[in-house]
């Protein structure tokens, strides 16, 4: 229900150009986007559904992924390295964690090279989506080594997301060609008219871009993601903590009326906490 949430303020981001009232001012852009972020990393965090050592993987991924951009800051005909880790991560570790990841891998970018400006929301929208795809697609398996099958789904994935990324962040793009005959954006178009001139814009001027983007990506899976997403699992299973609920064993005498003080009951541990030292590995409790 959160993804859905901020799936639409993006989308509303994005369609605004469409509405013929104009465009966005950048500065509530920004604040959207980076507001939205945050405001789904604090849920998380919140719900406990990421931990400390979650959002240390999080931010660890994203420096690495933000590194890996500042190589090719431009990208190569619309590839880019970012999207791989963006893939994989959000494949692995699920939707969520996959739009966190992907809005913080481009924030954590933009502040390194210094492109912070107006398309930093749409830009932070879009990867965070490439995530969330991922991690929708990856919803179908989270037991076992990944295999080939993955590794086809998921470069599948991104095949799709690479003409998406483009074809969004291009709505943006789209509203700097204003005087650009029967192509550009002009204020004031109904939505009919608006649509048909970003479609002839895109077919023109940005699919084969696109597809780059798309083979790009699809390379770099197929190449390179069977053993991050091993890693990236396993690390995931590790960080997901389950305490032993053991029985208590059954016994004829009637259960005391209270506990003594030196007894320390934790729900969920029903191992007393003895005065004197552990004598057994199972007194201490383990952690699968």
């Amino acid at each position: 229900m959160t993804l859905v949430l901020i799936s639409l303020l993006g989308m509303g981001l994005f369609l605004w150009p469409f509405s013929g009232l104009g465009l966005p001012a950048s500065t509530p852009a920004l604040v959207l986007g980076l507001g939205t972020a945050l405001g789904l990393l604090i849920f998380e965090m919140g719900t406990r559904r990421m931990d400390a050592r979650s959002f240390a993987l999080l931010a660890t991924l994203s420096a690495a992924d933000a590194a890996l951009r500042a190589a090719l800051v431009t990208g190569i005909a619309g590839f880019s390295p970012i999207f791989l880790l963006v893939l994989c991560g959000g494949y692995a570790l699920g939707p969520s964690f996959g739009f966190l990841l992907g809005a913080a891998s481009l924030l954590t970018s933009a502040l390194a090279t210094g492109g912070l400006g107006p398309w930093v929301p749409y830009q932070l929208f879009a990867l965070g989506w490439v995530g969330m795809a991922a991690g929708l697609a990856g919803g179908w398996r989270r037991n076992g080594r990944p295999g080939a099958l993955d590794i086809l789904v998921l470069a599948a994935v991104g095949i799709v997301t690479g003409f998406g990324f483009g074809a969004v962040m291009d709505v943006w793009n789209w509203t700097f060609y204003a005087g650009s005959g029967q192509l550009g954006w002009t204020p004031h178009l109904t939505t009919v008219a608006a649509v048909g001139r970003f479609a002839r814009y895109y077919l023109v001027t940005s699919i084969g871009y696109d597809a780059f983007r798309a083979g790009g990506n699809a390379l770099m899976v197929v190449l390179l993601g069977l053993p991050i997403l091993a890693g990236l699992q396993r690390v995931g299973r590790r960080l997901h903590l389950q305490w032993p609920v053991t029985e208590p064993s059954p016994s004829s005498a009637d259960p005391p009326d209270h506990v003594a003080a030196r007894d320390l009951v934790v729900p969920g541990l029903p191992v007393g906490v003895q005065s004197g030292p552990p004598e057994s590995q199972e007194a201490r409790g383990q952690v699968q």
